[in-house]
């Protein structure tokens, strides 16, 4: 706001001086449910003076405004779906993995019971985590998954793609129900293969829990120390 007021000589000599009132302000305005705080509020008053239009008076009032006062409210709807989304691969995520736990439990402490083997001749985990993970893919699936798993020029898999990929905790969530159901398969016929050819398949099988790789190469190898052993002797009783 300005104003333009004659003065005489004296007073523009008085009026030389710039004149700073500082006066300390906070208000909290509320308008569309955001806060706006205006931490202070400087009024100068300053002499300008021109041959045409005289002295002028102005009023410069600077307002500071906080940037971190400042509450910028997302769309509801954006971050309820954020939330669903993290939930629901959340709560998949610890339901597959409890739903295997007991079976690993039975094949490490009780290999020979009957309750284990009825359990592992059962397909119910398998269906269960099968439509745990056809759901997961289902909500991660987006027009770009197909550009991420064959992003190379020969439509193959890149590591950058697949990163990418996995960068979505419902793929993550996805991808973790894969890894159980592949796991407890090859866990289940390690153990089988245990029972019938009556070797030891308890450490086997609990490194196929979480390194399935490792757990087969494991069997693969006591199988072939026990099948020795086993030759060994038959060879010394003959």
């Amino acid at each position: 706001m300005a104003f333009s007021q004659p003065l005489s000589s004296s007073s523009l000599t008085m009026m030389n001086r710039s004149i700073v009132a500082n006066s300390s302000v906070t208000a909290s305005l509320s308008l569309n449910k955001s806060r706006v705080c205006v931490d202070s509020l400087k009024i100068q008053f300053q002499n300008r003076w021109s041959f045409i239009g005289g002295s002028r008076l102005a009023f410069l009032p600077s307002v500071s405004t906080n940037s971190s006062s400042f509450v910028h409210k997302k769309p509801s709807c954006v971050r309820a779906s954020w939330l669903a989304t993290s939930q629901i691969a959340s709560s998949v995520f610890a339901v597959g993995t409890t739903t295997v736990l007991p079976f690993y439990t039975l094949m490490v402490v009780a290999p020979k019971a009957e309750i284990t083997k009825k359990c592992m001749e059962s397909s119910i985990p398998y269906v269960v985590l099968g439509l745990l993970y056809a759901y997961l893919l289902y909500l991660s699936w987006t027009p770009d998954t197909l550009k991420y798993m064959f992003s190379s020029k020969y439509l193959l898999p890149e590591l950058s793609g697949i990163a990418k990929m996995f960068s979505s905790e419902m793929t993550l969530a996805s991808a973790w129900i894969h890894l159980l159901v592949i796991d407890l398969f090859a866990a289940r016929q390690v153990f089988n293969d245990g029972l019938e050819n009556k070797i030891e398949t308890r450490h086997s099988v609990s490194l196929c829990l979480l390194f399935c790789p490792v757990g087969i190469v494991s069997h693969v190898v006591t199988k072939a120390l026990t099948n020795s052993s086993t030759s060994n002797t038959n060879n010394q009783c003959k």
